[in-house]
């Protein structure tokens, strides 16, 4: 029996959301992707059950905000649809600048909307000539009165046009590199803010994933998080806590396509027995179940770290993107082989489940940059005692 690191209450809370994904969103997976359509009808099964509670303490309206907790969410949402896993994933993501860096009266302002699911949250950074490169991006924003005017576009950014609220970074001190970089609550409404082209994609279908135009953008001065030139410190402290959801979103991947390669390996039959009792197909098993086992025991423990505010947190973060999105390419594949034709076929879940699993390589810093961020963490460390008497 796996061991299990969560309470009661999150064990309860568990089942219902594994609940409300098979029986609830599961049916509408396969919809959600051929009509690229974003799934509010989620969003609203996920507002009437307080979902997004799960993500926010309750002084903001939340159920007691706990990291571990909603890696859970995501990952058995990902499990039928990796759209609307994403769905929770990225209410985290834009929430966290506020969590992180925001003060009382921002919190209050802003993160009891957010709770509720009233208002849906994005996070811009990423622009058309800067994704791994922050320092390289062009958006500026200058200070006029008591106001920020806010000048650039962001690209690929994932709830555009459906989020009310977007977390936004932007030169303050343009010659100043990563230094000069600042953090800005947006408000969908505010004037010179717009939205372009929404992309078409290989996966993930129903997530709106788009261009943000800021064209004299005005915010009030109060919408700046932290300090002026602070923006970079705060985007990656929210990445190292947002990244583990991504792992989440890959692991429900790895885990829902196993479950079913397992189902259909024991119903169909070749050669007087089940394919899943044939060695070759029964080691791929094996070893696409093992693969997620390793994985969840990365992903949970980064879980209780951040709960915890552990200080090699950038680190372990990184190792569970990294690790739990290859095990999701991986595995999503192998169950495409197991279900030979079949699985190449869109009447078969898996082969959504194979596009979708490609996405989580790449976005919220690609598995290569997540490589470089391990091997920097790892020079920094000291293991010269574990040669202590080495000759």
């Amino acid at each position: 029996m796996p061991i299990d690191l969560l309470t009661a209450e999150q064990s309860e809370m568990r089942e219902l959301i594994r609940d409300l994904a098979r029986e609830r969103i599961a049916p509408r997976a396969a919809e959600i992707d051929k009509s690229a359509e974003f799934p509010w009808d989620v969003v609203e099964l996920f507002r009437d059950h307080e979902i997004f509670g799960v993500l926010f303490d309750e002084e903001y309206g939340g159920l007691g905000a706990s990291a571990l907790m909603t890696l859970v969410a995501i990952e058995e949402v990902s499990k039928v649809c990796a759209t609307s896993g994403l769905v929770i994933a990225v209410q985290e993501l834009g929430s966290l600048g506020i969590k992180l860096a925001g003060t009382e009266d921002q919190k209050q302002r802003w993160l009891p909307q957010l709770a509720s699911g009233e208002w849906l949250a994005a996070y811009a950074l990423t622009e058309p000539g800067s994704g791994s490169d922050s320092a390289a991006m062009r958006s500026e924003a200058r200070r006029d009165g008591d106001e920020y005017v806010i000048n650039g576009s962001k690209r690929f950014i994932t709830n555009a046009g459906v989020a009310q609220l977007y977390v936004v970074f932007a030169k303050t001190e343009p010659a100043a590199g990563h230094a000069g970089i600042s953090a800005f609550v947006v408000e969908a409404d505010a004037p010179g803010f717009s939205v372009g082209r929404i992309e078409p994609k290989m996966g993930i279908k129903g997530s709106t994933t788009g261009e943000v135009f800021f064209d004299e953008c005005r915010v009030p001065a109060d919408n700046l998080l932290g300090e002026e030139g602070e923006g970079f410190k705060i985007a990656m402290r929210i990445l190292d806590r947002s990244r583990p959801g991504i792992a989440a979103q890959g692991l429900g991947l790895a885990q829902g396509a196993t479950d079913y390669a397992l189902e259909y390996a024991r119903s169909r039959e070749t050669m007087g027995k089940p394919i899943a009792q044939h060695q070759l197909v029964a080691a791929m098993l094996a070893d696409m179940e093992t693969k997620c086992e390793a994985a969840r025991g990365l992903l949970y423990k980064v879980g209780v770290m951040i709960d915890e505010d552990h200080a090699d947190l950038t680190k372990y973060s990184a190792m569970a993107k990294l690790y739990c999105t290859d095990v999701a390419m991986e595995v999503t594949t192998d169950a495409v082989q197991v279900l030979g034709g079949y699985g190449y076929m869109r009447e078969y879940p898996v082969e959504r489940m194979m596009r979708d699993a490609k996405i989580t390589q790449i976005y919220e810093g690609t598995n290569q940059i997540q490589r470089l961020v391990i091997a920097r963490e790892m020079l920094r460390e000291n293991r010269a005692f574990l040669l202590a008497g080495v000759g």
